[in-house]
C-alpha cells in the first residue's frame, strides 16, 4: 500500500472550479494557508458556464485580474426568461461578457497559486471528521492520477465545499438542502459539422429552440419540449435524444453532426438551510442549485467566494471580530434566495408552454418601463446587492462602492484599484485627519487609509469618506468617529495594542 501522507493547512477548499479557485485566491491574499482538493487530474474539457456579469467583472478588476484576462467579447443582448432585456447598469462593465470556463479556471488558478495556494488534483473526497479544533478529510486517488498516493489525509481548521450541485462536502457534513426537484429540462449540446440557423429563444408549437454558431464552427443547440418529463437515462444525456428532440421541435435533422459536449439541466431549485455548520462551509452550487438561466449560477458562486474569502482568512489569522464568519451566511443566504426566486420566475417564462403566452406578453410590456428594466438588470448583473445595515446609516452602507476615477499623489486610479491588496480601505476624499487618526490602530495590515480626490469631469461622489470592506462593500460612510470605530471593530476586529508604525496613509495607485 502507498504511504499515506498528511497535509496540514488552515483551510481546505474542495473543488477547483471557478468558485473554489476564486475562494483560494481570496484566502491566500488574506494571509491564510490554503489547499485546494480536486478530483480531476487535468483542465476542464467542457464548455459549461461562459457568461460573466458586471459585478463579477468588477470583482476581477478589484483583484487586478482583468489586465491578464484582457477584454473579453461582449455576450450580446440580455434576456429575462427569453424576453429581451437591456442589461445596462451603472457599472463600467455593463452587459455580459463571454469567457470560456476553462479560461476562467486557468486565470484564477494561476492567481491563487502565485499567492501561495496549493492545488492537489486527482483525489476524490471520501470522508470528513470534525473535531473541536479541526476538520480531518480523507481522499482517495482517482484512476489516472499517476503517481498520486492512494490515500490522502488533510487536516484543516476549516473546510469549504465548492464541489458543485452534487457536493460531497454537503452530503458528508449533513447540510439540509431543502427545495424541489426538476420537473422540466433543457437539453444542451455543442455540435460540430451541422449547419442550422441561429435561433434566439425561438418558440415553436412543440417547444423551445436555441442555437448559436460559436468559434471554430461549433454550434451550441438547446431544446425543450413542452410537457416533456425529465429524462432519467443513466449517465450523460445521449446525442440521439438531443437530436430527436431537436427534430420534433424544429424539423431540422442534426443527427449527422459530431457531438463534442452534451448535458441537460432542469428547473430544480434548492438552497442549503445554513451556509456554515461549525468548521464546514459551502459556496457556489454546493450551497444552491438552480437552473443556469442567463449565466447567473456561476456569477452567484463567484460572489459567494468574494464575500467569504476575506472573512475566513481573518478568522484563521485570529484577527476577526465576533460574528464575522457568521455574517457570510447572514449576507449570502438572502442574496442567493433572491437570485433563486429570480431564476424560478425565468424558468416558468422560458419553459412554459402555450399556457404562459399571456404572462409573457404582460412581462414584455413591463420590461419596456425604465424602472422595471433597471431593477431586473441590476438584479441579474449583481450590482444591486445590498447587505443589511443600520436603518439610519448612510444610504451606501451595505452596497458595493460605485466606480469612481480618482487622483492620488502617485497618479490616477479607481475605486476598484484601491482594493487590490485585499485589505479594508478608509477612502478619504475630504481630507479629514481625525478619521485617519481614528483608523490608525487598524492600519497593521488590516486597513489602508487612502487619500484621494475624484476626477473633476465625473459626477460628484455620494460621500466624502467611506470605509470599504475587502470585497468592495461599504461598511461606513460620512458618520462620526465613534461610528467609524464601531464599524472598524465589527468588520476588522479589535484595535491593535501597538499603534501602526506609520500614519497608515498610502497611495491608491501604489496598491
Amino acid at each position: 500500500m502507498d504511504r499515506t501522507p498528511d497535509i496540514d493547512t488552515q483551510v481546505l477548499v474542495v473543488g477547483a472550479g471557478p468558485v473554489g479557485l476564486m475562494l483560494a485566491g481570496e484566502l491566500a491574499l488574506g494571509g491564510a494557508d490554503v489547499v485546494v482538493l480536486e478530483r480531476r487530474t487535468g483542465p476542464l474539457t467542457e464548455s459549461r458556464a461562459s457568461t460573466l456579469h458586471a459585478r463579477t467583472m468588477e470583482i476581477l478588476d478589484q483583484r487586478g485580474l482583468l489586465a491578464e484576462l484582457g477584454t473579453p467579447p461582449a455576450g450580446g443582448a440580455g434576456h429575462f426568461g427569453g424576453t429581451p432585456l437591456d442589461l445596462t447598469t451603472a457599472s463600467p462593465y455593463s452587459g455580459q461578457w463571454k469567457v470560456p470556463q476553462v479560461r476562467t479556471e486557468e486565470l484564477l488558478e494561476g492567481w491563487a497559486t502565485r499567492l501561495g495556494a496549493r492545488v492537489v488534483k486527482g483525489h476524490l473526497l471520501t470522508e470528513l471528521r470534525t473535531t473541536e479544533r479541526a476538520v480531518e478529510a480523507t481522499a482517495e486517488a482517482e484512476p489516472g492520477a499517476g503517481g498520486a498516493a492512494a490515500t490522502l489525509r488533510v487536516r484543516a481548521a476549516y473546510v469549504v465545499g465548492c464541489d458543485g450541485e452534487t457536493s460531497t462536502v454537503r452530503r458528508l457534513a449533513g447540510f439540509a438542502f431543502p427545495g424541489r426537484d426538476a420537473t422540466r429540462e433543457l437539453l444542451r449540446a455543442d455540435v460540430a459539422g451541422v449547419d442550422v440557423p441561429d435561433r434566439r429563444f425561438e418558440r415553436h408549437p412543440k417547444g423551445l429552440a436555441i442555437s448559436a454558431r460559436g468559434p471554430g464552427g461549433v454550434t451550441r443547440v438547446m431544446v425543450h419540449e413542452y410537457g416533456a418529463t425529465v429524462g432519467h437515462e443513466p449517465g450523460p444525456v445521449s446525442f440521439a435524444r438531443v437530436a430527436a428532440a431537436w427534430q420534433r421541435v424544429t424539423g431540422d435533422d442534426i443527427s449527422a453532426g459530431t457531438p463534442l459536449w452534451l448535458n441537460s439541466f432542469g428547473d430544480a431549485l434548492r438552497q442549503v438551510s445554513q451556509y456554515r455548520r461549525g468548521r464546514v462551509l459551502l459556496a457556489g452550487d454546493a450551497a444552491h442549485h438552480q437552473m443556469p438561466v442567463g449565466g447567473q449560477a456561476l456569477n452567484l458562486g463567484l460572489q459567494d467566494a468574494a464575500n467569504l474569502g476575506w472573512k475566513l482568512a481573518a478568522e484563521v489569522r485570529g484577527t476577526a471580530g465576533p460574528g464575522l464568519l457568521d455574517s457570510y451566511h447572514a449576507e449570502r443566504h438572502p442574496a442567493g434566495r433572491r437570485v433563486l426566486d429570480n431564476i424560478a420566475a425565468q424558468a416558468l417564462l422560458l419553459l412554459g408552454g402555450a399556457g404562459t403566452e399571456q404572462l409573457r406578453l404582460l412581462f414584455g410590456e413591463l420590461l419596456r418601463k425604465p424602472r422595471v428594466r433597471a431593477h431586473l438588470a441590476g438584479t441579474i448583473a449583481g450590482v444591486d446587492v445590498r447587505y443589511a445595515a443600520e436603518p439610519d446609516g448612510h444610504r451606501l452602507v451595505g452596497a458595493r462602492l460605485p466606480h469612481l476615477r480618482l487622483r492620488t499623489a502617485a497618479g490616477p486610479c479607481s475605486t476598484f484599484a484601491v482594493l487590490r491588496p485585499g485589505r479594508g480601505v478608509l477612502l478619504d476624499l475630504g481630507g479629514r485627519p481625525s478619521l485617519s487618526r481614528a483608523t490608525a490602530p487598524w492600519t497593521d495590515g488590516r486597513v489602508d487609509v487612502v487619500a484621494a480626490t475624484p476626477e473633476r469631469d465625473r459626477p460628484a461622489p455620494e460621500f466624502t469618506c467611506a470605509l470599504l470592506r475587502p470585497d468592495g462593500h461599504v461598511a461606513w460612510a460620512d458618520g462620526t468617529v465613534p461610528e467609524l470605530k464601531a464599524a472598524l471593530r465589527r468588520w476588522f476586529g479589535p484595535p491593535s495594542r501597538h499603534r501602526a508604525g506609520a500614519s497608515g496613509l498610502r497611495s491608491a495607485a501604489a496598491g
